[in-house]
């Protein structure tokens, strides 16, 4: 007979995945729903950098190339100057100094206090840059740590109800356990589901990240060069 009552109860329709979680306790389902809001959060987040970073990185290297190229060249604020990448406005950062000076430098002194000037500016810029572009990956930190610890506490409260339940009807059958167990379970892959994407690309993203900082670092140090030869030929013209 018990055989057959947990023979029964595996292959009833009670046990179909959605009426498992209707009939979930009220914990484990607001745990499941925060887990999977988390899920979806994240892959939101994800989705959004995936196209942000890649978008910011090639931005800045077209900016470079027309740079070098001679097209953007000049220390200069012109028109349109600074647009929607990130070496752009670090440049301009560096331009604003150099317009401010009015280029006439009489002193060896004063070109080095715009060089000095141009490059706390640009630091600022770049950090600011990065700053910008980092903005909710805190998201995909959180959720990557957090989501593990929030699926074990539903785990944790599914097998202490499948303790419970033995001791209100004295059955330790598959069919008195069955239900929270697997509430439990569910509560800890879904926990895992939320949090292992949620690290994976948190790491991508930060490398993105530092990737994109030392370009923009690079170009930076380009700038304060050329920008101290011509702060140097203008002190002695």
């Amino acid at each position: 007979m018990e055989n057959e009552s947990i023979g029964n109860v595996a292959s009833g329709s009670e046990f179909s995945l959605i009426a498992l979680l209707s009939e979930a306790d009220i914990v484990v389902q607001l745990v499941l729903v925060a887990l999977l809001l988390a899920s979806v959060w994240s892959w939101i987040v994800i989705g959004e950098k995936t196209f942000s970073l890649g978008g910011l990185k090639k931005s800045a290297r077209a900016f470079e190339e027309a740079f070098w190229n001679g097209r953007a060249g000049e220390f200069d604020l012109r028109p349109g100057q600074g647009g929607k990448d990130p070496a752009s406005r670090v440049f301009v950062s560096c331009a604003r100094e150099w317009q401010d000076a009015g280029r006439a430098l009489p002193k060896p002194a004063e070109a080095s206090a715009i060089v000095s000037r141009a490059e706390r500016a640009m630091r600022a810029a770049v950090d600011r840059e990065v700053g910008q572009a980092g903005k909710g990956l805190s998201v995909l930190a959180t959720i990557g740590s957090a989501s593990p610890f929030i699926g074990l506490f539903g785990t944790v409260w599914g097998i202490m109800n499948a303790f419970l339940n033995i001791a209100e009807q004295q059955d330790t059958s598959l069919g008195t356990v069955a239900g929270p167990i697997a509430e439990a379970l569910f509560a800890t892959g879904l926990g895992l589901v939320a949090a292992i994407p949620a690290v994976i690309f948190y790491n991508k993203f930060t490398s993105d990240l530092t990737q994109l900082a030392d370009q923009l670092d690079a170009f930076s140090q380009d700038v304060l060069v050329r920008l101290s030869r011509r702060a140097s030929d203008a002190t002695r013209d």
